[in-house]
């Protein structure tokens, strides 16, 4: 695993995503020049939008429960890799012991699969899980974490 930095701005690092490779590497040649030209920005892929979405509610979430969330480490993966899964997949996994919340990408991706989700919809559905999954480690519903967050509905 590495750590992440969670956007274009300078934050501590919190999200560690299992490592993935940038573009491919053929023959054990490095990855090949951007296909949009030096004027363009890069092409973000859906991992990566994943990961800077959850690491940002993390920072969010931080900022209001200083206290609560201390010491926390944020992970993103791609699947659990349990060999004794229930019948539901799960969509984070909490630690208490060593403070850790993982948040799988493919299973809240799916949840999220109609054609008619935009950028809009597809950033609730993963703040959801992470505000779900920190609601599970400190004991509060997820509502009361950021209870003026969502008031304008």
């Amino acid at each position: 695993m590495r750590a992440y930095d969670v956007g274009m701005r300078r934050k501590p690092r919190l999200v560690t995503p299992i490592d993935r490779g940038r573009g491919r590497s053929r023959h054990g040649r490095g990855g090949r020049s951007s296909v949009t030209g030096p004027e363009l920005a890069p092409i973000i892929t859906r991992a990566e939008a994943f990961d800077r979405i959850v690491g940002d509610s993390a920072h969010y979430l931080l900022g209001l429960w200083p206290e609560e969330l201390a010491g926390v480490v944020f992970q993103v993966a791609d699947m659990p890799t349990d060999q004794t899964l229930p019948d539901a997949m799960p969509r984070w996994r909490i630690d208490r012991e060593t403070r850790r919340v993982t948040v799988f990408r493919i299973p809240v991706e799916r949840v999220n699969r109609s054609p008619e989700k935009d950028d809009a919809d597809r950033r609730i559905i993963i703040e959801t899980a992470v505000f779900r999954a920190v609601g599970e480690l400190i004991d509060k519903d997820p509502w009361d974490l950021a209870p003026d967050r969502y008031r304008h509905w």
